[in-house]
């Protein structure tokens, strides 16, 4: 190569040197002027989870749905082997049976004794009148006596009737006095009976209760992320069986320094970019910013101390947003969530809202 030839080479790749130079720089204003004003901070898209679990231990009978497939409130996606639920139902039926029909034997025996009770009353009156009988009869025998007009020995007689008619009258009010007690302890026996009726219901009704929660409806519309058993498998009280995503509440948390995160309020306007479709530009806002700050330490005293304060922020997708592209909602996905700082500024145009279509 002639020396001319090494000196026009040389000026080529100074020329382009600074050119690419300048170009970066322009890049860089351009980048900076785009962004002035504004906040990022990187996160992912996370959704509320919800465990569908059993609400006893049994053995998991039928799942009735897949994973990835969207369920509605209140659609089944399982059911539990119910067979031992239902024969403690059947004794506990059985049992109700049984305390009912001892609540109608004690009626029946309440009713006895108050029958018994109204014989005494009336045994009472009987002898209280055989005893006024005998009253009149044994003092008209003592004037006859003492007249002449008839032995003393009948007058004696009379008298000692009398006695028997008094003791035949305390006699007659003891046995009210029993009978009085024994419709007492059947009234007790009646509300046992009824107390024992009551728990026995309740027993019904608890085993019931296991029964029908042994169908597993989903709490909330949502997509099922994940089964954690399989038909068959037993499982204990409280064991998971199916995972779901609520993807009507999606959100992307994140975090920004004290600086930022102060001049952030709920409600504030956020736009989400994710790694996997930068094309796309998804409206959110803030549903809360943490009044405590993380990853600080416990006592900050200088200014550079506190620059590293990092608040976390929730991001809130709107829910007619997630309904309207619920096939594409998808959880884990890593972006970035930009903030404007100054809300009386336009978003640029490269954070201008931009949808599938």
């Amino acid at each position: 190569m002639t020396p001319q030839q090494k000196k026009w080479l040389s000026i080529v790749v100074i020329a382009l040197a600074t050119s690419g130079a300048a170009f970066i720089g322009w890049q860089k204003y351009r980048t900076n002027r785009s962004t002035s004003g504004l906040v990022s901070g990187n996160g992912r898209i996370e959704a509320v989870e919800i465990d569908v679990a059993a609400k006893v231990a049994g053995r998991v009978k039928e799942i009735r749905v897949e994973e990835g497939q969207f369920v509605t409130a209140g659609q089944v996606v399982a059911v539990m082997d119910t067979a031992n639920l239902e024969a403690q139902l059947r004794q506990a039926q059985a049992q109700l049976q049984q305390a009912q029909s001892a609540v109608a034997t004690a009626h029946s025996q309440l009713a006895q004794r108050q029958s018994e009770r109204a014989a005494a009353l009336a045994a009472i009156a009987q002898r209280e009148a055989e005893l006024l009988k005998a009253q009149q009869h044994a003092q008209r025998s003592d004037e006859l006596a003492h007249s002449g007009a008839i032995a003393r020995q009948d007058a004696d007689d009379d008298r000692a009737q009398l006695r028997s008619t008094e003791a035949a009258l305390h006699a007659a009010r003891a046995q009210l006095a029993a009978s009085d007690a024994t419709i007492t302890a059947a009234a007790t026996q009646i509300s046992g009976a009824q107390a024992t009726v009551a728990a026995a219901r309740a027993n019904v009704e608890r085993i019931q209760a296991d029964i029908d929660d042994s169908t597993l409806s989903a709490p909330r519309d949502g997509r099922v992320q994940y089964k954690v058993v399989q038909p068959g498998e037993v499982v204990g009280a409280g064991g998971r069986i199916v995972n779901l995503v609520d993807i009507s509440d999606v959100y992307m948390t994140f975090f920004l320094p004290t600086a930022a995160a102060g001049k952030v309020a709920l409600g504030t306007e956020i736009r989400l970019v994710l790694d996997v479709a930068p094309q796309y530009v998804i409206p959110a806002r803030a549903s809360f910013v943490a009044d405590v700050a993380q990853f600080t330490p416990k006592t900050v005293e200088t200014a550079v101390e506190r620059e590293k304060l990092m608040f976390r922020i929730k991001a809130q997708i709107p829910p007619e947003l997630l309904r309207k592209y619920s096939a594409q909602v998808k959880t884990g996905l890593p972006g970035v969530a930009w903030v404007r700082l100054d809300q009386t500024r336009p978003w640029p145009p490269h954070l201008q809202i931009r949808l599938p279509q």
